[in-house]
Formats: C-alpha cells, sequence, structure tokens
C-alpha cells in the first residue's frame, strides 16, 4: 500500500519544475529547497531575516499539513547568497527550529533560483506514526 502523502505551497516552481513543497513517506517529512516565494508568486521584500521568516513559514506549514510540527524536524539545510546574513538567518532558524535542535547545515552558494533570493532553506521532519 503506497502511503506517500504531498504537500503544495503554492510556489509556481513546484508545477513548472514538477515536485512537490514535501512528502510525507511514513513517519518522514522531507520538505523541498523552500525559498521566500509569496502567495501571489512573488518574492519577500526585505533582508535575509525577512526572507529566512518566510522559508520557515512555509515548511512549517508543509509539515503540519503532513501532520506534523516544527519540533518533529531533525534536519535543516540553508542555503546563503551573502555570507554576512549567516547571524541573522541562524536566528530566525532558532526561533522556529531551536526547541527541536535539528542538525543543520548553512552553506554559502553562488545563486538561488531568483537572483532577489538571499535565502533558500529545506527541511526534514521525523513524526510519531500515531500523529497522523
Amino acid at each position: 500500500m503506497n502511503t506517500r502523502r504531498w504537500a503544495t505551497s503554492g510556489s509556481p516552481f513546484e508545477v513548472t519544475f514538477g515536485f512537490a513543497r514535501a512528502v510525507r513517506e511514513g513517519n518522514r517529512i522531507i520538505v523541498a529547497g523552500t525559498g521566500p516565494v509569496e502567495p501571489d508568486g512573488s518574492t519577500t521584500q526585505g533582508d535575509a531575516a525577512a526572507q529566512a521568516e518566510r522559508c520557515c513559514a512555509i515548511i512549517a506549514a508543509a509539515i503540519q499539513e503532513l501532520g506534523g510540527s516544527a519540533t518533529d524536524v531533525v534536519r535543516t539545510r540553508m542555503l546563503l547568497t551573502d555570507p554576512p546574513d549567516q547571524d541573522a538567518v541562524g536566528a530566525v532558524h532558532a526561533r522556529w527550529f531551536g526547541a527541536a535542535r535539528p542538525a543543520a547545515t548553512m552553506a554559502g552558494v553562488a545563486w538561488l533560483c531568483r537572483p532577489e533570493w538571499r535565502v533558500e532553506i529545506e527541511a526534514e521532519a521525523v513524526v510519531d506514526a500515531a500523529q497522523d
């Protein structure tokens, strides 16, 4: 029996690139790289912290849609285009996922899908099967 479920955030990239925002298989939820995309498809305005807030909100909503919560997050990856943004993005990450204390990676990259994006974040969660 296939137990796979998907969540979507409405990002235009999901349809264009053919992926789901998040996938749940059993007790694992894997959230795709999440950029700062607003419901209308535009980029979240502001600095890296504002963009990271949007990324984390999208991630948390996808996990919740699939039966988990931010406290179930066990792994995150934060991709930044400008190294000086690390403290601001790290602080946002701590507010959203600090209680879960996930294994986390922060790395600098040359570019993201849109030139105005300063951050993209992905996450993995493990939920209690009884939460479903």
